[in-house]
C-alpha cells in the first residue's frame, strides 16, 4: 500500500517505531548542540525565524550518530525494499523554524518573500539558481527525502507542505526540458522555463497538503516532489529549538541513468 502511494502521491509516511524513536531522541540532543554551535551561526536565517541546519548532524554514513542507536524502522526497510537499499549518507540537515517565519533572507526581495508566504517557498530540491539573471539548473540531484521529526510541535507550526502528484508532472518538464541534451550536460542545462511552467501546473491542479509527525514517526517523499515549508501559525507551539526536523537527501548517483536515475 505504502509502495502504490508513493507512486501516486508523491510521498508516504511511517507510523511510529521504537528503533526510529530511539534514534530521534538521540539525534535531537545532537540537533540542539548543532544550533547552539556558534559555528553554524550563519544557518540562522530569515531573520532568526529559521535555521537551515545543512550537514548539521554528526552521523555517519549509515546514518548513526556518536554512541547512539543505529537509524533503523519502517522507513529504512522502506527505502531497502523499493528504492535500491541504503545508500552512503551524508551529514543529516537539521530544519528548525521558528515563531514568526517566514522573514525575508539576506538578498530577498518583496517579491521572492511574498513567494515564500504565498507559496511556502515551494521547490525541488537540486534545481539551484546561477547566474546574475538567476536562471536554474540541476546542480544535486538527490535519491528521496526522508524526514525524521526530533521533537514535539503542534501541527501549523510551520509544517512540511507537499504538492501531491507533482512529481509526475515534473519528471514531465524535466523530460522534456533534457530532451535533446547528452546526459553529461545535464548539469549545465537551462531548465527555467520547463521548471516555472511545470510549478504553475502543479499549483493549479495538484492537492497542497500539510505534513506533520512525532519523533519516531517518519516521512518519505520522491526526489521529483515540490514541496516547501509553510508559514508559522499564530498560536502554534514548539520546544525552546523550534519545531526540528532531521533530513537526509542523498545525492543520486549515475543521476542521468535512464532506467534508475533522477527521472525515473
Amino acid at each position: 500500500m505504502d509502495w502504490q502511494r508513493f507512486l501516486t502521491k508523491g510521498w508516504c509516511d511511517f507510523p511510529a517505531n521504537a528503533e526510529t524513536l530511539a534514534w530521534a531522541r538521540h539525534a535531537h540532543q545532537a540537533g540542539v548542540q548543532a544550533l547552539q554551535d556558534p559555528a553554524n551561526a550563519d544557518w540562522l536565517q530569515c531573520e532568526g525565524t529559521w535555521f537551515i541546519g545543512v550537514d548539521a548532524l554528526p552521523n555517519d554514513a549509515r546514518g548513526q550518530l556518536p554512541a547512539g542507536p543505529e537509524l533503523a524502522g519502517p522507513a529504512i526497510d522502506f527505502i531497502t525494499a523499493h528504492l535500491g537499499g541504503l545508500p552512503d549518507l551524508h551529514r543529516a540537515q537539521v530544519s528548525s523554524v521558528f515563531p514568526g517565519y517566514p522573514r525575508p533572507r539576506p538578498g530577498e526581495g518583496e517579491a521572492a518573500l511574498r513567494y515564500r508566504i504565498k507559496r511556502d517557498a515551494a521547490h525541488v530540491d537540486g534545481v539551484k539558481m546561477f547566474g546574475d539573471a538567476r536562471r536554474r539548473r540541476v546542480e544535486e540531484p538527490h535519491a528521496w527525502v526522508l524526514g525524521l521529526p526530533l521533537n514535539v510541535s503542534s501541527p501549523d507550526a510551520s509544517p512540511l507542505v507537499i504538492w501531491e502528484g507533482s512529481h509526475v508532472i515534473m519528471r514531465r518538464a524535466f523530460t522534456a526540458a533534457f530532451d535533446g541534451v547528452p546526459p553529461g550536460q545535464w548539469g549545465e542545462a537551462d531548465v527555467t522555463d520547463a521548471y516555472t511552467n511545470a510549478r504553475k501546473e502543479v499549483f493549479e491542479t495538484c492537492p497542497r497538503v500539510t505534513v506533520s509527525a512525532k519523533p519516531g514517526e517518519a516521512y518519505l517523499m520522491h526526489r521529483l516532489c515540490l514541496h516547501g515549508v509553510a508559514p508559522w501559525t499564530e498560536g502554534a507551539r514548539a520546544p525552546e529549538e523550534g519545531r526540528m526536523i532531521a533530513y537526509f537527501r542523498p545525492e543520486l548517483a549515475d543521476w542521468t541513468d535512464p532506467s534508475r536515475g533522477w527521472l525515473t
